[in-house]
């Protein structure tokens, strides 16, 4: 970036300043009531732009309507971004958005746009970047002000009302008063936006060692929290993919330190309030350090992730505790997040009835009235005494041990301990199931369905459950039926029967990534040739042939200010590293070079920036530990092929790429390897392979060598 964040900072407190000297005219306040306004976004399908319909606001969707008034009439547009499960952006709604005062002012001299971030992340991810250039930070609601052509002059996230108002009219006079100033800034930080992030190619040879992630690690380390897991600061996010990566480099290492965070962190987590105790699943964050106090919302992303998670640690851990997150974050999925098309929702609200976490949390009295005479029992397990409290008499169930030391504590059997467990949260089940819900986003995006089917695919593979397989089908026919279009190309979301709006990169790259897990569980070779389709079709509309790097967006789209590349792995991980992880895989199932030299070279390119912020790249060091250690090719062919792969799935395995056939198959990684009446397992490196095995614990000594 060449131009300072501080130029960006200071202008925009100049732009406040000349505002504040010239308004004086004041506006007039109109009766409301329930209902009596309606605008643009009244015919919306986003649940999140529903919400603001009423507003006397006269919001706009993004499109083609909004941008010709605000340059007809030549006006500021308000950008205003956030999401359904947001609860600061219920917030600056109710004291700013619902305000007839507040909608004079932003209807006379701006045209308004809302805009769902989970629609439309492309428009997200421009605005984003200029705040934070801005201010130096970002978050929801995010509000930017742009000129009619989209640039953007000022911006922050959520206002007071009072602060809101004296923004609206600051900015308003200053754009009539100081034209020259406001287009010049906006010149300047469109192409900062515009310049952010870009990434040259790397033509240094590739050099993909342990050595360099053993220093990544060694530089990380710092930050780990130690004591209560995850990251050493609040608030405090679950950032799987971080722990996935160090799966696999302890996978490669042995180094006991590494699994001793990865179990710490995914312990403390699972005992705390982040977990929802009762009925499953993760919220979004925890507002504290110590993963006690949670954002209550619950986004499917999230709860994806953290089931791949936990399933694989399961699988090297052999944990009973990973096992139980699993199942009852699915039973959720299953039970609140799922449709009867086999889509998957995006969210459930932090707030129900107008209130955050009241659906979630509970009072001494509610508990001792539902659990009864096992209370003293129920309140030391889940802590309902000053470590669970939280405010106005509420509670927020947690643990602080693992049942088997809490059941030795309490001279209790393990099994009598778990099934009284059990009972409690069926009785709080029913109980809570009484209250009024958070809300439900019931729109299904492909990229978050796509992350959401590979946790399913991860957790039959450690667990090998049939419900789990039943659920991935459902939900990858539905993508197949629904999302993908006659023309090769994904729809980025689904609501009400409809698809709609061009898929983004990460619609591609997590569904091929799912994809190809649903290969690895059923040796089903549809599901690697449309993930090949689909990456043909990437390569095609989104590659930047000079980098070899992938946009966020399509060359079919309508142009924004800037074409973002989405390079650092952050909640989700970035759309390029899975691109990279994608035509790795893809490129050893069909032997295909090309790909195999576009993976490298991406990695190759992101590499200088990895060692000092590994944790904003951990899919992208996930990706090099396969060309850190050895990497195997295993073949399970013939009649007893799915048996096999399920026991080998019971190992932790990560570097490694499966392929299997109950007959003689053509894919290069399978041919000429099918004997009539065996089923014989390959374990092969560079395409040279050991004798075939017959017994899966022989090939997996292959492997350990």
């Amino acid at each position: 970036m060449n131009v300072p964040k501080n130029i960006f900072l200071n202008f925009a407190l100049l732009v406040l300043f000349l505002g504040s000297c010239q308004h004086t005219k004041k506006s007039q306040t109109m009766n409301t009531k329930q209902f009596e306004y309606t605008n643009h976004l009244i015919h919306e399908s986003s649940p999140y732009l529903l919400q603001h319909a009423h507003n006397p606001v006269d919001w706009y969707p993004w499109g083609d309507s909004a941008l010709a008034k605000a340059k007809k009439e030549n006006k500021l547009m308000l950008i205003s971004i956030g999401y359904s499960a947001c609860h600061w952006c219920h917030v600056m709604e109710h004291e700013s958005f619902e305000d007839t005062a507040v909608a004079d002012i932003m209807n006379k001299y701006f045209v308004c746009i809302k805009v769902d971030r989970e629609e439309r992340p492309d428009i997200d991810q421009v605005y984003m970047n200029a705040v934070q250039l801005m201010t130096g930070s970002g978050g929801w609601p995010l509000n930017c002000f742009t000129l009619p052509d989209g640039k953007p002059i000022y911006g922050g996230t959520y206002f007071r009302k009072e602060d809101w108002k004296n923004i609206l009219l600051s900015l308003a006079d200053t754009f009539r008063l100081h034209p020259e100033k406001i287009r010049e800034y906006a010149e300047k930080l469109t192409e900062g936006v515009q310049k952010s992030e870009l990434i040259s190619k790397n033509s240094q040879p590739e050099n993909f060692k342990l050595d360099f992630l053993t220093q990544a690690y060694k530089s990380w380390i710092p930050r780990f929290d130690t004591v209560n897991g995850g990251p050493n600061r609040a608030p405090k996010f679950p950032l799987p993919n971080n722990y996935e990566f160090l799966l696999s480099y302890y996978a490669q290492t042995k180094d006991k330190n590494v699994l001793k965070q990865i179990e710490l962190t995914l312990d403390k987590m699972a005992e705390g309030g982040i977990y929802d105790q009762v009925g499953g699943g993760f919220a979004r964050y925890s507002t504290d350090d110590q993963w006690k106090i949670p954002h209550f919302e619950k986004m499917l992303y999230d709860n994806a992730q953290l089931v791949t998670l936990y399933s694989q640690a399961f699988q090297l851990t052999k944990k009973k505790l990973y096992k139980q997150i699993v199942d009852e974050t699915l039973a959720f999925i299953a039970r609140e997040m799922t449709s009867p098309e086999g889509a998957f929702y995006s969210a459930l609200d932090a707030d129900s009835e107008g209130k955050e976490g009241k659906y979630y949390v509970w009072t001494k009295v509610e508990l001792q009235q539902i659990i009864g005479t096992d209370f003293n029992l129920f309140a030391d397990y889940y802590n309902v005494n000053n470590v669970g409290y939280w405010e106005e008499d509420n509670y927020i169930l947690l643990r602080k041990k693992l049942d088997e030391a809490f059941a030795k504590e309490h001279k209790i059997p393990l099994e009598k301990l778990e099934t009284k467990v059990q009972e409690f949260k069926n009785k709080l089940l029913i109980a809570r199931e009484k209250r009024i819900h958070p809300a439900l986003d019931d729109k299904s995006l492909t990229s978050w369905n796509a992350l959401m089917l590979k946790a399913y695919t991860d957790a039959y593979k450690a667990f090998g459950e049939k419900l789990f397989l039943d659920a991935v089908l459902k939900n990858a026919n539905f993508i197949l039926q629904k999302q993908l279009r006659p023309d090769g190309g994904l729809n980025h979301t689904y609501k009400s029967g409809k698809s709609s709006i061009n898929g983004y990169l990460d619609d591609y790259s997590f569904t091929m990534e799912a994809f190809i897990s649903l290969y690895q569980c059923t040796f089903d070779e549809k599901w690697l040739t449309i993930s090949k389709q689909l990456a043909d079709y990437c390569i095609l509309h989104f590659q930047d042939k000079t980098t070899g790097m992938f946009y966020y967006t399509s060359d079919l789209d309508a142009a924004l200010i800037a074409r973002k590349t989405e390079l650092t792995d952050n909640v989700i991980p970035a759309s390029n590293s899975s691109m990279a992880k994608d035509l790795f895989f893809l490129g050893n199932y069909f032997d295909d070079t090309h790909y195999l030299e576009i993976s490298k070279q991406m990695l190759n390119n992101v590499k200088p920036f990895i060692v000092d912020y590994p944790e904003n790249y951990s899919n992208w060091m996930l990706l090099m530990t396969h060309f850190t250690a050895p990497f195997y090719e295993v073949a399970i062919v013939g009649s007893d092929a799915i048996a096999k792969q399920k026991e080998l799935e019971s190992y932790f395995i990560p570097n490694k790429i499966i392929s299997g056939s109950l007959v003689n198959s053509t894919l290069p990684l399978l041919e000429d390897k099918y004997v009539s009446g065996k089923t014989l397992i390959y374990v092969c490196q560079d395409k040279t392979c050991q004798l075939p095995v017959s017994e899966v614990k022989n090939a997996v000594k292959e492997m350990e060598k």
